[in-house]
């Protein structure tokens, strides 16, 4: 099979809805039972840690998948339909209708759980990956 999509942006769906999806809120400085038990500021110290939830992320993700053509964006979210089981490979055709008939494609992506890896596991469903997407040969 042939997709719609370049695999290169499939890919590139991936890796951002990967650094989308480990992004997390930051509120354990407001936690009023985590008190410093030795009165050091360790705020500072474990900022490195946090991913304060990065909007260009979001907004990249988005509109990687916002500038694809409708049938694209339809594709991909049949892709992720593949992934999470509702269709396998055989019911691709419906799963590509279904798909199609969403009113918000991009919000409904945006709000899938494990996004990468679902379209990960439907590309692979069609024996596509992302392994030499970018390496030079």
């Amino acid at each position: 099979m042939e997709p719609a999509t370049p695999i290169d942006t499939l890919c590139r769906i991936i890796i951002r809805a990967r650094e989308y999806e480990a992004q997390i809120p930051t509120d354990y400085g407001s936690d009023e039972s985590a008190d410093n038990i030795d009165g050091d500021d360790d705020d500072e110290a474990f900022s490195v840690l946090d991913d304060d939830i990065n909007t260009s992320v979001e907004e990249e993700l988005s509109g990687v998948i916002e500038d694809l053509a409708d049938d694209q964006q339809a594709e991909v979210l049949a892709f992720v339909m593949v992934g999470r089981g509702d269709y396998d490979a055989s019911e691709w055709k419906d799963a590509l209708e279904t798909a199609a008939e969403e009113s918000d494609i991009v919000e409904t992506l945006l709000e899938t759980p494990m996004l990468a890896s679902m379209l990960e596991q439907g590309m692979a469903a069609f024996d596509l990956d992302c392994d030499n997407v970018g390496s030079v040969t």
